[in-house]
């Protein structure tokens, strides 16, 4: 099978162009935020609320398409191309989008519970409780990817496709959490 422009995705030189666009962008974000708490807009609460729901939506998006590429990378053959652009695949997924917003989802997060809920609140102690399980889900999942990586997967699709609900109900409940505050 030939590539219709000749980039294989297992090729290390689009990966390496990948993953520096990637980094440059990480930071351009971070300088951002850095750059707003240095500038200390009137509306800083509403910029972090932003960068934090920008974050989340990052973090979910992998956290709903890792399992759905473990589901596929469940059916390939060790050892084929189809198995190695899917570790490909996998790795980037986890390094270069899973991870970052992960952490920035935590930054933000938690200034934004200490600088506008001084941390109280049920409601918000269950949110992060949930928060801690999706992260427990998330470190599930790169342990998966590297056992993926030595060909070491020891679950069926069928597993896969159950764990790929996970992420999903933990959402749910954070946003109702969030939105509804159903104990203070």
């Amino acid at each position: 099978m030939n590539e219709p422009l000749g980039e294989k995705q297992i090729d290390p030189r689009p990966g390496a162009y990948a993953s520096r666009r990637a980094y440059f962008m990480i930071l351009l974000f971070a300088a951002l935020a850095i750059g707003l708490f240095a500038w200390h807009p009137d509306n800083l609460y509403l910029w972090i609320k932003a960068f934090h729901i920008i974050a989340v939506i990052s973090w979910m998006a992998g956290l709903f398409y890792m399992p759905r590429l473990f589901i596929y990378h469940t059916d390939a053959a060790p050892g084929s191309q189809q198995s190695e652009t899917f570790k490909v695949m996998e790795r980037r997924l986890l390094r270069v989008i899973m991870m970052p917003a992960m952490m920035l989802t935590w930054i933000f997060g938690l200034y934004l519970a200490w600088s506008v809920y001084d941390f109280r609140g049920g409601w918000l102690h269950a949110k992060i409780g949930l928060v801690v399980l999706l992260t427990g889900v998330h470190m599930f999942f790169s342990r998966a990817v590297r056992a993926f990586a030595r060909d070491e997967n020891r679950h069926s699709a069928r597993y896969w496709r159950f764990m790929n609900e996970a992420p999903t109900v933990l959402m749910i409940l954070i946003v109702i959490l969030v939105v509804v505050k159903p104990f203070a």
